[in-house]
């Protein structure tokens, strides 16, 4: 029995290892690290731009690192859920390379549950770069910075949220064989559901149906919104758990309201806001929670099922 456990997870480290190799070999994780300090960057230097085009000084922002999303948003999770996953199935039958690592006394299921957790730990590292670089980079441009001992929370949202689209590429992957089709069908999904989504959310009154489709969800505010007050947006989606996190550690009785706009009113061109209800911040967590796991459990899911019976053939 613990000879049997021992071999498993010996070859379970082996595809782990092989995968992170070929991560390296390819300069995938190279490049992810320089995308990741190039997305950081650009959001650490957007005030300076900002100022330097308007004349307007830069404010400290002592919230600046918590409220950063590790230096990226919604397309930033998605981008790198492509660079991660697009070719880690399609890619071994696209090479033909398939072949002799199947030929190898090794399951099926351990090599898929291999480099889905290699591409975890590539994603992992990249992230943690990017929270010690922001972190740091927070500190130079907007001065010292509050509750910091929260950005692993951060960290934590912006994993998840990125692993749902990652199991939505392997799908995509598992299914298709071409990295080309995996890429191009979750760039397809993630406009679709940020478009259409947005134009149900704000015209037709409809948001709710964000919160059960990966993404950044729907815009509700604590407060009226813009141009009635000056109330806080929050994001309900996936792409959000990280900052809602963080802003329930620090505001549990938060209530967030959810609102239609109505175009015309008694004025050409006027925005009228519709109050449609209200729920707690706690409930929008624990549904985004919910729905980013189903979400994953279910593609990851098939993408096994697929691949443990794709036809291989020399």
């Amino acid at each position: 029995m613990s000879a049997s456990h021992t071999s498993w997870t010996a070859k379970f480290l082996a595809v782990i290892r092989y995968e992170i190799l070929w991560n390296i070999r390819k300069k995938k994780f190279l490049g992810m690290i320089v995308v990741a300090f190039a997305l950081a960057t650009l959001s650490l230097a957007a005030s300076h731009i900002v100022s330097a085009i308007t004349g307007a000084p830069v404010e400290p922002n002592p919230d600046f690192v918590i409220n950063s999303n590790v230096g990226l948003g919604g397309f930033g999770f998605f981008l790198f859920a492509i660079v991660t996953a697009m070719n880690t199935i399609s890619g071994e039958f696209e090479s033909g390379t398939i072949v002799p690592l199947l030929a190898k006394p090794i399951s099926r299921t351990t090599v898929f549950f291999g480099k889905l957790f290699a591409a975890f730990l590539t994603l992992l590292a990249t992230y943690c770069f990017l929270m010690i670089y922001m972190t740091i980079g927070g500190f130079v441009v907007y001065g010292p910075q509050n509750n910091l001992h929260l950005v692993p929370l951060s960290l934590l949202g912006a994993l998840i949220s990125t692993l749902i689209w990652i199991s939505a590429v392997l799908l995509l992957g598992s299914l298709s064989k071409s990295s080309l089709i995996a890429a191009l069908g979750a760039l397809g999904i993630w406009f679709g559901t940020t478009i259409i989504g947005t134009i149900l959310a704000v015209l037709a009154g409809q948001g709710w149906i964000l919160t059960y489709i990966p993404g950044s969800g729907n815009t509700a505010y604590v407060g009226e919104p813009p141009p009635l007050g000056a109330g806080t947006a929050v994001t309900t989606g996936t792409d959000s758990i990280g900052p809602n996190l963080i802003n329930y550690i620090l505001h549990p009785s938060w209530e967030v309201t959810y609102y239609k706009a109505n175009i015309g009113g008694t004025t050409p061109g006027q925005i009228l806001w519709e109050k449609l209800y209200s729920e707690p911040l706690s409930t929008v967590i624990l549904t985004s929670v919910a729905v980013a796991l189903i979400y994953f459990i279910v593609f990851v899911g098939i993408s096994w099922y697929v691949f443990r019976r794709a036809q291989v053939t020399e």
